[in-house]
């Protein structure tokens, strides 16, 4: 005996959600399966970058979810929107990499993770600061080595000293809290104050008497038209000699180019990076058996008093759950409702 079924006593299935992946690891493929296992999107994941070349890998998904390092720029979001991709999705929290406007002009929906875990980035800003003063990677090295001397370790007590943060966002305040827990004084830049920062008693001056105050400048700021090279030879010059500069924010922040010359100067006396701003061609990537092309990038290798990490602030257990989490949360309810509360956009246009 054969039944029929009717639309009246069957609900029809949605469909599922397809999402294309870009710039993949193992560890982003391990998170979002895990995650997946409640959200049921058919997923497609792609090692390479998202940047002209790979647009044709989109063909037939709602969204695609992209990371840093990615390019959509105008090009790219046209081939996207002719492929039928309704939402760019990004797994990080700038979206200085996306074309906002060609986006809005052709109603394509951008979301984006805003906060991961501000606590990883602002440890992790306080461990490259330890690390260049009391130079624990050189003494690990050393001891392994049998080198049990102490000459050129050297460091200074943080006790005492005054920090300039530039960008007092949820990463910088917690930074800030941090960095006061070891008896310094900090002082900031925001052209937005924190309030709550402001009621506790943040000094906020203006970026001129930061430079020439700071021990210590840290970076915590979005990277737009007005921040671009905002460390450049001027701001260089009216630091203090030997200042220390961390940068684990967005690396074109800081002028390559003006920071080695403040490094050969004795200007800049230590350089702490999370970030780099030509990191495209480099981090997230085993290079170690070919001979890196990067000029700038080998040359700051070369200064003892540099030590750069390769976008790991990130990059702890809570932050990875969190991305994953919040980016199929944000697919889901923006294809759903053609809304989402971490938009970058207004509606899409129907």
């Amino acid at each position: 005996m054969t039944t029929t079924k009717t639309t009246s006593t069957v609900k029809q299935e949605k469909k599922a959600i397809k999402m294309a992946v870009f710039s993949t690891k193992n560890w982003v493929v391990d998170s979002f399966n895990v995650v997946n296992d409640r959200y049921k999107f058919e997923l497609s994941y792609f090692e390479s970058r998202m940047y002209k070349k790979t647009v044709p890998l989109a063909e037939g998904f709602d969204a695609v979810c992209v990371f840093v390092n990615d390019v959509l720029d105008a090009e790219v979001i046209e081939g996207l929107h002719k492929a039928g991709v309704k939402l760019i999705a990004l797994r990080c929290a700038g979206f200085n990499n996306v074309d906002i406007e060609k986006a809005k002009e052709l109603g394509m929906g951008v979301v984006r993770v805003p906060a991961y875990s501000p606590y990883a980035v602002a440890e992790h800003t306080l461990g490259l600061i330890l690390s260049l003063n009391r130079k624990y990677h050189k003494a690990h090295s050393r001891v392994r080595d049998g080198n049990f001397a102490l000459d050129g370790l050297l460091g200074f007590d943080l006790h005492g000293k005054t920090i300039g943060l530039i960008g007092t966002g949820k990463i910088g305040q917690i930074f800030s809290q941090l960095i006061s827990g070891f008896g310094c004084r900090v002082i900031a830049y925001d052209k937005f104050p924190n309030k709550e920062l402001k009621e506790k008693g943040m000094e906020y001056v203006d970026l001129q008497e930061l430079y020439k105050q700071s021990d210590i400048i840290s970076l915590h700021c979005p990277l737009t038209h007005e921040t671009f090279h905002m460390i450049n030879e001027y701001a260089i010059a009216a630091m203090k000699d030997g200042v220390m500069i961390v940068n684990t924010s967005r690396g074109p922040l800081v002028d390559t180019n003006a920071v080695i010359e403040g490094l050969k100067k004795g200007k800049v006396g230590y350089l702490g990076l999370d970030v780099y701003e030509e990191e495209e061609e480099l981090f997230f990537e085993d290079l170690s058996e070919t001979v890196i092309q990067d000029d700038q990038f080998v040359r700051l290798q070369t200064f003892p008093n540099v030590l750069i990490t390769a976008h790991q602030a990130f990059f702890t257990k809570e932050a990875v759950l969190n991305i994953s989490e919040t980016t199929f949360s944000n697919v889901k309810e923006y294809l759903g409702k053609g809304t989402s509360e971490n938009q970058v956009l207004p509606v899409v246009k129907k």
